[in-house]
């Protein structure tokens, strides 16, 4: 999917909302831990509730990779079904891959190929030659860890190196990799401050934030710092949605919840024109 197509949606649906898919079984309905495969009927039933009211899914791996062979086949059913059903909806794998050369690339050929995902999380410490990999494939996005909203956040990325924080210097760097253009960046909500000397650094980007909702980040101020002419801003919330309820309806609930966020995205929207 091409930035242009990404941006329309969000215009079309008047929304910039991205939902987690990060699925625990310990958390889901328990009628639905009767299903041959509770992990790909969950979202199944979440994404069919929802998809009218977000342009982006972000399945966290790991909630897969837990489950061994099962898990990874439910995170590829559920991707193939979002794509046959929804193939205007941006998809991320949310891996935080990164090593160098080779690896690199066959990280990449696995989601961007194999699974077919239109993007993938990126962890930088490594360098150039562990991002510029993904950064090859032609409409498919690498999205950099830049600013997170974890409380060890503060161990590295906002260090001082040579008179410049740690995570400025990694949005600095990587707008000179090969094919930058293909860059997005995680940014926390928590860490709204900060998107104001970001947007200085990476006006044109688009910013993946986690971290409103259950997190405790707000739409607001996320927003009054981080859009850009293009809207710019992806806001992911997982759990505050998908486990909205346990109950029979759960995928109700969920709507519900996608529904009072949508909402408050279609008035912001309103106001930047």
């Amino acid at each position: 999917m091409t930035t242009q197509e990404l941006v329309a949606q969000i215009h079309k649906k008047k929304s910039f909302l991205c939902i987690g898919l990060d699925v625990d079984l310990h958390k889901i309905p328990k009628h639905v831990l009767e299903k041959e495969d509770p992990i790909f009927e969950f979202n199944k039933a979440i994404i069919d509730a929802t998809h009218h009211l977000t342009v982006a899914y972000k399945p966290n791996t790991a909630f897969y990779e837990a489950y061994g062979i099962k898990g990874w086949k439910s995170l590829e059913k559920t991707i193939v079904y979002l794509n046959k059903n929804y193939p205007d909806i941006f998809t991320i794998a949310d891996a935080k891959r990164g090593d160098i050369g080779n690896t690199s690339t066959m990280y990449a050929k696995a989601f961007f190929e194999d699974l077919e995902f239109d993007s993938v999380t990126i962890a930088p410490y490594m360098g150039k030659d562990s991002v510029e990999p993904f950064l090859a494939f032609e409409n498919k996005h690498t999205i950099l860890l830049a600013l997170t909203s974890n409380q060890g956040a503060f161990d590295f990325q906002t260090k001082d190196v040579e008179g410049k924080e740690l995570y400025k210097q990694v949005l600095e760097t990587s707008k000179s990799y090969v094919n930058s253009e293909n860059l997005m960046y995680v940014v926390g909500a928590t860490k709204a401050e900060y998107l104001s000397d970001i947007r200085k650094i990476i006006p044109h980007s688009f910013l993946l934030v986690p971290g409103v909702g259950a997190q405790g980040g707000n739409l607001q101020e996320v927003c009054k710092y981080g859009l850009n002419d293009q809207i710019g801003l992806l806001i992911n919330s997982s759990r505050g949605i998908i486990y909205a309820s346990n109950g029979i309806n759960y995928d109700e609930a969920a709507a519900n919840k996608a529904s009072e966020l949508q909402k408050q995205m279609q008035e912001i929207l309103k106001e930047t024109k």
